[in-house]
Parts: C-alpha cells; structure tokens; sequence
C-alpha cells in the first residue's frame, strides 16, 4: 500500500483499535495457484511479550485455500474503516484558484505476518467462544456459546478451521485531508457532517 507521509499512521495503539473496530477484514494469500481474498471477522489477541500481536480468525472446512496456507507462510489481512468522497466544492480555496480536484478519504489497515493452520477443537471452541464475547458485551441479553446445547456447538466446529496469523509487519493509512490547509480541511469536515452517504459522518470524526 502506497502510503505518503502525511497519511501515515504509525502508532501501534491506534492501528490495534482500529483493528478491533473494523475487524471484520480481508485474509489474502498467494501462492503459485494464484491470489485468493477471503472476508472474515478476524480477532486480535495481544500478548505480553511486547510483540505487535496474533490474528485469529477462522475458515470453513470446506473451504480450500486453508490447504494452501502453509505453517509459517505469509498472508496479507486488510481492514477498512470509514471512506468519503471529498466534493472539490467544500474547498473555500476553490473560489480563489479554482485549482482543486476530487479525492477520496478513507482509513486503511494491511497486516502482514506468518499464518499457521489449527484444527484442535478446544483451541476452536475457545477462539469461537471468545470472538462472540466480544462482539455481543454490551447487550441486553448478550448471546454466548455456551447457550446453545454442547453436542450442536461441537458439530458445528468440527465444520471450520482456524488460523492463527503472527503479526509482523503493521502498516496504516488515514488519508483525511492532512495535505490541505486548514480552512480547506475545515470545509471537508463541515461538509462530510451534513452529507447521507454511508461512512460520511464517521470520517468527519477523524479528521483533526
């Protein structure tokens, strides 16, 4: 991923949260059968060996390309947060110049590391257990696992796969209008609150 320099972002705490807001990401693997993307809901898991982390997430047996994925192999996750079209109409320079054009802004995630297959299904039961937690807390009445009777749950993943992704690499982009002066980012920012499109608002919020 291209990334300039006033769009990067490389705060490991920041690219993790953004990780755990929008993860439900992309797995890419290539190999000499080619390139092949799958979207799945991934979870990060942070140890304490001041390491930059683990993704799990997890594949239907059915699914071929776990076959593929080779104990250390390298895999590629993408996360995509909020996106915007940016009209070159909420620049207050387009008055004065008229030198502006149309752009997108967006945050992005790529994840690089050694991916390795895991079928134990106490690990499996675990990581499917532990993925619903967190996406149910803060509920009403918060769904578990453990609520649906035990010979089904079983059945159930003795149908998938894990994986297991050893983060090695971690690079983030938030192109939010960091290259354009301050009024003209002000104007993208005023004008993003007010517009319907899906993600519009949200990435209202990231800019400064």
């Amino acid at each position: 991923m291209y990334v300039p320099n006033h769009f990067k972002e490389a705060d490991t705490e920041k690219l993790h949260q953004y990780i755990r807001d929008y993860g439900f990401g992309v797995l890419v693997t290539a190999d000499d059968e080619g390139i092949e993307a799958n979207h799945v809901p991934f979870r990060l898991n942070i140890e304490a060996d001041h390491s930059l982390g683990t993704l799990q997430c997890h594949l239907a047996r059915n699914n071929p390309v776990w076959q593929r994925i080779r104990n250390g192999g390298s895999v590629l996750a993408i996360f995509q947060g909020p996106d915007a079209y940016v009209s070159p109409s909420w620049y207050p320079t387009k008055a004065e110049t008229g030198r502006v054009v149309p752009t997108w802004n967006y945050l992005a995630v790529h994840v690089e590391g050694s991916a390795r297959v895991i079928q134990d299904p106490a690990w499996l039961k675990e990581h499917v257990s532990q993925l619903t937690d967190e996406h149910e807390k803060g509920r009403v009445q918060p769904w578990a696992v453990s609520d649906a009777p035990t010979d089904f749950t079983e059945r159930l993943v003795q149908g998938i796969v894990g994986i297991e992704v050893k983060i090695e690499k971690l690079t983030g982009k938030l192109k939010a209008s960091q290259n354009q002066p301050e009024r003209n980012q002000a104007g993208v920012k005023d004008a993003l609150k007010g517009e319907s499109a899906p993600g519009s608002d949200a990435m209202s919020e990231f800019m400064s």
